[in-house]
C-alpha cells in the first residue's frame, strides 16, 4: 500500500477511534440524567422524558463549547498594525451567558470591553468572540472578567485594557436568597486602565455617555 494510502487510512481510524470513544462517552453521560431524573423524582422512561437524557447531553455540549476552543487562537488571525489610532476603543453591550460553576445554573448580561491600542489592533468580532469562548465554560464572573481582559493584554500588547461584565445570575433568583431583581457588576483594569486614574475615567465616561 503506499505511504499516502496508509497514512489516509491511519486517519481514518484515528477518527473512527474518536467518534467511538465520543459516542460512549456520551452514552455513559446519558445515564447520569437517568440517574438524576430518578432523584428527582421522575420516570426516565416515560414518554416526555424518554429523549431528555440526548438533549441535556447536546446542550451541555453546546454550552460547554469554549473548552474546545483557543482563544488566543481565535484572535490571532484579526490583529492589524495601526499607528494613528491611539485613542480608546471601546465594544459596549456585548451580550453573553454563562453557566455557574457552582450550581450549573445560568447568568447572563452585558459585557464591556476597551482597550488603549499601542500601534496594533484588533477586528472588533474578536472581541466578541474572546467574550464568547470564556463564557462558554463553567464560571464565576469574577474569574471571567479577568480572562477577558489577560488575554486581550497578552495577545494585543496594548497600554492597557479594561472590562466591566454586568450580569443576572439565576443561582441567586431561582434558589437560596431568590432576590429577583438583582445585577452582579465586576470589572478588571489592566495597564493604563489601573495606573491612570485620567485614562479609567475616561473609560467610564465612555461607558455612561454610551448608555444614554
Amino acid at each position: 500500500m503506499p505511504v499516502r494510502a496508509r497514512k489516509a487510512r491511519l486517519r481514518s481510524v484515528q477518527r473512527e477511534t474518536e467518534s467511538a470513544a465520543v459516542e460512549g462517552d456520551r452514552a455513559a453521560v446519558e445515564d447520569v440524567v437517568r440517574t438524576l431524573l430518578r432523584h428527582m423524582g421522575e420516570d426516565p422512561e416515560r414518554e416526555g422524558l424518554k429523549r431528555t437524557p440526548a438533549r441535556v447531553v447536546q446542550a451541555l455540549e453546546f454550552l460547554s463549547r469554549g473548552y474546545r476552543e483557543d482563544p488566543k487562537v481565535a484572535i490571532n488571525g484579526a490583529v492589524f498594525a495601526e499607528d494613528e489610532y491611539q485613542e480608546i476603543i471601546l465594544c459596549k453591550d456585548l451580550d453573553f451567558y454563562s453557566l455557574c460553576e457552582h450550581h450549573l445554573l445560568p447568568f447572563f448580561g452585558k459585557a464591556h470591553v476597551a482597550y488603549l491600542p499601542n500601534r496594533r489592533i484588533i477586528g472588533l468580532s474578536k472581541l466578541a468572540r474572546l467574550v464568547e469562548i470564556y463564557a462558554r465554560r463553567l464560571q464565576v464572573q469574577e474569574r471571567l472578567t479577568t480572562q477577558i481582559a489577560q488575554t486581550l493584554m497578552e495577545e494585543l500588547e496594548p497600554l492597557g485594557a479594561a472590562v466591566v461584565l454586568e450580569a443576572e445570575h439565576l443561582c441567586m433568583r431561582m434558589r437560596g436568597v431568590e432576590k429577583q431583581n438583582s445585577f452582579v457588576t465586576t470589572s478588571a483594569m489592566l495597564g493604563v486602565f489601573r495606573t491612570h486614574f485620567e485614562t479609567r475615567q475616561e473609560f467610564m465616561n465612555l461607558l455612561r455617555s454610551a448608555a444614554k
